[in-house]
């Protein structure tokens, strides 16, 4: 089980990434990338039965059918978004400047760096700007943290965060078979940053920002939440000085949600509607400062 424990990450990230990669350059079908998540998602909730951080994680806290709609709706937008790729790339009055003559998976791995520098500014933005902040809430609503509910996110706040991160795909010229990989790649990192796999990745957590570093992120407090914004990287929290690396085996049931919500929606077409609504408080402490809402 130990071993179990320390393999899991890295067996997982590079096996279904290297998997699409693997699909994609063989001319594959965009459709066996979903059935590959698939496997993916089945994988992660086998592997958080094995091995659980938090038991009490892995119950249903009634929100199965909730996230399952967030997940549908936001992967596939992705899926459209790179499908769309090439339309948007005629836009754009050059040539493609994208270094097509790298191997295969150092293309995919210039293209996670660039697209995660662009989310992750755009998710430490969120945090600060009340009006960005009212849409990414619906992310941090959660109530317990497993690999498949780091799907769900309100479409407008990942419509925002996906343009900001594939600006610079689209400014040089990405190749189609290599966005789909990112953005593959993407879906597979967010589901390790919410796994409820006991995982211990060692010195691996000063550079990559899984579980054992994201769970930081998600607890219910405005301070000792607001840290470990990266994606993939913790070099931008780093950079950013947001950087948390002690240990968060304490970040437990009752610890992660939003501070002072404790009737924020749990269905799905409420927490769309949430953020219009006028009445929506300021939770973030930077965002209540810019609002004049401090206490």
């Amino acid at each position: 089980m130990s071993l179990f424990r320390i393999i899991y990450a890295p067996f997982y990230f590079l096996g279904f990434v290297g998997g699409a990669a693997l699909l994609v350059s063989s001319g594959a079908s965009p459709l066996m990338l979903v059935a590959l998540l698939l496997v993916a998602i089945t994988a992660s909730l086998i592997a958080e039965r094995i091995a659980p951080f938090e038991p009490a994680w892995n119950r249903s806290h009634g929100d199965a059918s909730r996230d399952v709609a967030h997940g549908l709706v936001n992967e596939g937008s992705i899926i459209l978004l790179v499908l769309l790729l090439p339309f948007f790339a005629s836009l754009v009055p050059w040539r493609s400047i994208w270094p097509t003559s790298l191997p295969f998976w150092a293309e995919v791995l210039l293209a996670i760096v660039l697209l995660d520098a662009g989310i992750s500014s755009a998710h430490f933005a969120s945090h600060r700007v009340p009006l960005l902040w009212r849409f990414h809430a619906v992310h941090h609503s959660v109530r317990r943290l497993y690999g498949f509910n780091g799907l769900l996110k309100h479409p407008v706040h990942q419509l925002i965060e996906i343009s900001v991160g594939t600006l610079p795909w689209l400014l040089m010229g990405i190749p189609q078979d290599v966005a789909l990989v990112g953005a593959f790649a993407v879906a597979i990192q967010l589901q390790l940053q919410h796994s409820n796999v006991d995982m211990r990745v060692g010195p691996l957590a000063y550079l990559w920002a899984v579980a054992p570093v994201h769970r930081h992120h998600h607890r219910a407090s405005e301070t000792e939440g607001d840290v470990n914004f990266g994606l993939f990287l913790t070099v931008w929290d780093v950079l950013l000085g947001t950087a948390q690396f002690r240990s968060s085996d304490n970040v437990r049931a009752g610890a992660v949600g939003i501070d002072g919500r404790s009737d924020y929606p749990t269905a799905y077409f409420a927490q769309l509607l949430e953020p219009f609504r006028p009445t929506t408080p300021v939770t973030s402490t930077t965002a209540k400062a810019a609002t004049g809402l401090t206490e």
